[in-house]
């Protein structure tokens, strides 16, 4: 576990290939077990639980809540509410990387294939042998066991350097590209580590590694037997000369939450280098600019955290500063989404605003402002919010004077995703095979090129044309003009993708992306 406390390691959750190529499952009626599945959903993706005293023991859990169990007779079954004897499982790795599981109290090896699958065989042969499938959405920090550090991108050294005690910025972002069976590791700048250390830019047999298990941990192993492993001071990662993995090649994936940059009204960056207060008052973006989101899972209120540790609270007077080092009602904040801007409301009920001196303060009722003024120009009435204003005609009876700074929106800016990787209800984002379309239901998945502009993103396809809606709702990718389109963070590792035509990205029952959702739901939530 860290000891900086940003993160938390993530549950190993997978789907299991058989020698068929087919994935084992978990049905709901009778909680029988199949491997007939062609792909990973759902009802393929197992987590893996241990507990620590019981050594290398471990225990499937299904979607539905089930522990996997074989009995005396070999006989298996998903349907354990709480994991017992008949439970327990070893995991016996292949020099492939693929497992044996091994039932610990009958010694008995778990295989078989469609509906015909037992824990009986006596030795391992191929129906025994099962390929792991990640089902973690692939990007994520990196954290070395031993040494308690992160990985990250070394751009001026060309490597991936284990020497960062928190993952913070773009250069903390790894994604495990998986192919046929192996695991490659994408650094945010599109290149892939070689065993010997090096940063490549193609992915060839020496980027591709083996996936182990140990102590609830990952091992990486190369093509040549060896592990991956930090080596000298700045902890540069490669393979050592170890062929059996210990400490030293273990390491855990941690959730990668957004991280942000905000430009106030006066096209300054927000900003903690002045002290504790929250001001925006920088003109560069650096670490000091940059903020961790947090989504509570519960109430869908965000927290903001700084690259050391604190977060953003409300104080006296209305006041935002980076005092508080743990979560609690004031370092909670609602977001409101204004398309190509954002507004915060804190704890009070307020709006946080920019004051002339750049201090960001909870103080405001409403958003924005302007002034209306009568034909006969006696008084001067505040009218809000500035975004429902118009300019009425000179010969009506009162026209509005908008002024364009509006203290209480912000630009917000996503950094930290630089490659997108989207998964829905029923799969990952990949192009469709034989269209323009994209489908939402597929077990493997296409990364994507996720570009900043204005407060919107262009989405661009691997063959470099963008994403846009069709007039009938279909979301294409072969588009040579960008098209603009809107981040919503609204739940805790789920965004919404809102398009230029106001609609929200969903996948509909068919497994293709429309851009035609009028609300968020489960089919317009996207892991990233």
């Amino acid at each position: 576990m860290p000891t900086n406390g940003i993160n938390n390691a993530l549950k190993l959750q997978f789907g299991l290939i058989n020698h068929e190529n087919r994935y084992l499952t978990a049905e709901a009626f009778g909680f029988k077990v199949n491997a007939s599945a062609t792909s990973m959903k759902k009802k393929q993706i197992w987590t893996l639980e241990q507990n620590d005293q019981d050594g290398q023991v471990v225990f499937l859990r299904s979607h539905l809540g089930r522990y996997l169990a074989s009995d005396k007779d070999g006989k298996v079954i998903c349907g354990a509410e709480k994991p017992d004897s008949d439970c327990r499982f070893l995991i016996v790795p292949q020099s492939d990387g693929r497992w044996a599981l091994q039932s610990e109290p009958y010694l008995r090896y778990f295989g078989g294939s469609a509906d015909y699958l037992s824990c009986f065989s006596q030795a391992i042969g191929e129906p025994e042998l099962w390929a792991v499938h990640l089902a973690l959405h692939p990007q994520a920090s990196l954290l070395s066991v031993a040494r308690k550090r992160y990985a990250h991108l070394s751009a001026s050294d060309g490597e991936i350097s284990v020497d960062s005690n928190i993952p913070w910025g773009v250069d903390s972002l790894v994604t495990l590209v998986y192919t046929e069976g192996k695991y490659s590791l994408k650094t945010c700048d599109s290149r892939f580590l070689n065993n010997d250390g090096k940063l490549v830019k193609e992915n060839v047999a020496t980027t591709a590694f083996t996936l182990e298990l140990k102590s609830g941990k990952l091992a990486f192993k190369d093509c040549d037997g060896r592990y991956l492993t930090p080596m000298g001071p700045t902890g540069t990662l490669r393979s050592g000369r170890c062929s059996k993995p210990g400490k030293d090649e273990l390491f855990d994936l941690e959730e990668s939450h957004p991280q942000v940059i905000f430009q106030a009204a006066n096209k300054r960056f927000v900003s903690v280098k002045q002290g504790v207060s929250i001001s925006a008052n920088q003109d560069v973006e650096t670490d000091m600019e940059t903020f961790q989101m947090e989504i509570d899972k519960e109430s869908k209120k965000c927290m903001f955290r700084t690259n050391g540790g604190s977060y953003w609270t409300l104080v006296s007077h209305g006041e935002i500063q980076s005092t508080a080092t743990e979560v609690e009602t004031n370092t909670m904040f609602d977001i409101e989404w204004q398309d190509r801007r954002v507004t915060f409301k804190a704890s009070n009920g307020k709006y946080v605003c920019t004051k002339k001196n750049g201090q960001l303060s909870a103080v405001s009722d409403t958003v924005g402002e302007c002034f209306q003024i009568p034909s006969s120009p006696d008084t001067i009435q505040r009218c809000r919010p500035v975004q429902k204003l118009k300019l009425s005609s000179p010969f009506a009876l009162c026209y509005c004077v908008v002024i364009t700074g509006v203290d209480e929106l912000f630009l917000m800016k996503l950094i930290n995703r630089p490659m997108l990787i989207l998964r829905g209800e029923n799969g990952f984002v990949c192009h469709h095979k034989n269209s323009n379309t994209l489908d939402v239901n597929r077990s493997v998945y296409d990364i994507f090129l996720l570009l900043f502009n204005d407060g919107a993103y262009h989405i661009k396809s691997v063959g470099g044309k963008f994403w846009y809606i069709s007039s009938n709702g279909l979301v294409c990718s072969d588009g040579d003009k960008p098209e603009d389109f809107f981040l919503e963070f609204l739940e805790h590792g789920r965004v919404g993708i809102k398009g230029s035509n106001g609609k929200y990205l969903r996948g509909d029952q068919g497994g293709t992306l429309k851009g035609d959702g009028a609300v968020v739901d489960v089919s317009s939530l996207w892991e990233y």
